[in-house]
């Protein structure tokens, strides 16, 4: 999520620099108060962007689970926002332990350490809230897989293990300056807001999940429609804003590069949203709003990986391939029959997997050009680093696939994570909550 700066190439690195490679590089004691003011200002996109995906997805379910839906989204920022303080931001970006599997820095320990850290001209705590907004976000994405049939409990106990055994590994090897997929090739991976650590990883384990705990009673053969379409678009609409947070944001400055990362955002995410409403009208004679949200998605998680690195022509066209990608990739759901009851692995697993192999192939010739003139013996090249986004994509599936499959047993066999028949015929609201999302009757029974 953050530039990283190899000193055997300053300009062919520019991926993500994680806070610990900046603190190894040497830390300024002055204040840049335009970074700062700038990464602030993130910080804030980013965290509202889990309101928004809270409103996106509970307006697609039914009435009788709208509250117990987006307190998956919220309770994320209270569960996640504690253990990152206590421990994540150690694990994510401390050096090397248990063979580089994991990182962990004692001074990054309830952030014990860095009460006075300026690093590269901004507070530390700003870089350290920053990145875990992203933490935060990233579990929140998997419950649009699990919707409509789970325990609070079994999901708030879920997603803590997978923020500990499946996010922070990740993100360590990707972000963490001694990570081995930083430094894997020639320049590492290139990942500029976490097409791999945030969007494959919650795609991939809400396949999986979706899998193990098997559909909702009914589906498909029962219609379930969204009940408030309304306030999913309101909710893609965030999403957009905060997104330039996101990937704008992980710049880390507030310069060239951070314009060229917002161009790019609006870029795809609008060529998504057109293309998806076109493919629409071609085939259904009418755009409706919920295929105009799920362009919007599509064309934002493909160009995540890639918006430090792409021409405005390059995002246009990933743009434009992912939506044609995850809108046939949402047909394979009814071919299949499973359940991903809000299509994250649609979209945010195929779409950014999508921007993570293919933008090796629209990556601006300035930036080819410094990455083969700084790379040793020049053995850099397009389809090297294709290699080496296939290597980053692979490892980020295999550790969601395997490590959602061992915490859902876990979950499962201990506390339960299947709510009961009885249980989901009444609503996530009444039964976990005592709650009801519209007045206070149940309006949807079924």
């Amino acid at each position: 999520m953050l530039y990283k700066y190899k000193q055997k190439a300053v300009v062919a690195g520019m991926t993500l620099m994680a806070s610990a490679a900046w603190c190894a590089e040497g830390a300024s004691q002055t204040t840049d108060t335009g970074d700062t003011a700038w990464m602030l200002t993130s910080t804030a996109l980013v965290l509202l962007m889990v309101p928004g995906l809270a409103m996106f997805y509970g307006g697609l379910v039914r009435t009788k689970n709208v509250l117990g839906t987006m307190m998956h989204s919220f309770v994320a920022m209270a569960l996640i926002g504690v253990l990152w303080m206590v421990c994540g931001y150690a694990l994510c970006f401390g050096s090397n332990v248990l063979g580089g599997f994991i990182g962990w820095n004692s001074d990054y320990f309830m952030l014990r350490g860095i009460d006075e850290s300026i690093t590269n001209g901004v507070p530390e705590y700003v870089l350290a809230m920053f990145q875990g907004k992203f933490a935060i976000i990233t579990p929140a994405l998997i419950s649009g897989a699990l919707a409509e049939r789970v325990y609070f409990r079994g999901y708030c106990l879920f997603i803590a293990l997978w923020f500990l055994l499946i996010y922070c590994p990740l993100c360590h090897w990707i972000w963490a300056s001694d990570g081995w997929l930083f430094n894997a090739g020639a320049n590492g991976v290139i990942d500029l807001a976490g097409g791999t650590v945030i969007h494959v990883s919650a795609g991939t384990s809400a396949l999986v999940i979706a899998l193990l705990l098997g559909a909702r009673r009914g589906y498909p053969k029962t219609a379930i429609h969204p009940n408030n379409l309304v306030m999913t678009l309101m909710g893609a609409g965030l999403l957009w804003v905060g997104w330039f947070g996101f990937n704008a944001g992980s710049t880390v400055h507030s310069n060239l590069d951070t314009a060229r990362a917002l161009t790019m955002t609006q870029i795809s995410a609008a060529s998504g949203a057109l293309t998806w409403i076109v493919i629409e009208a071609v085939f259904f004679r009418k755009a409706t709003s919920l295929g105009f949200a799920s362009g919007v998605l599509a064309g934002l998680v493909v160009i995540t990986p890639a918006a430090g690195v792409v021409l405005p022509s390059g995002a246009l066209l990933l743009g434009a391939c992912s939506a044609c990608v995850c809108f046939y990739a949402l047909k394979l759901k009814d071919k299949f029959g499973y359940d991903d009851s809000l299509d994250c692995f649609g979209i945010h697993g195929v779409g950014s997997g999508l921007g993570v192999i293919l933008l090796s192939f629209f990556i601006r010739k300035s930036w080819m050009a410094s990455a083969a003139a700084n790379t040793d013996a020049g053995s850099w090249s397009a389809i090297n680093q294709f290699f080496v986004q296939l290597q980053g994509l692979g490892s980020t599936i295999a550790l969601a696939a395997i490590g959602t499959t061992i915490i859902y047993f876990i979950v499962e066999k201990t506390i339960g994570f299947r709510i009961d028949e009885e249980g989901e015929l009444a609503g996530l609201d009444y039964t976990l909550h005592g709650e009801h999302g519209y007045g206070m009757i149940n309006v949807d029974a079924s």
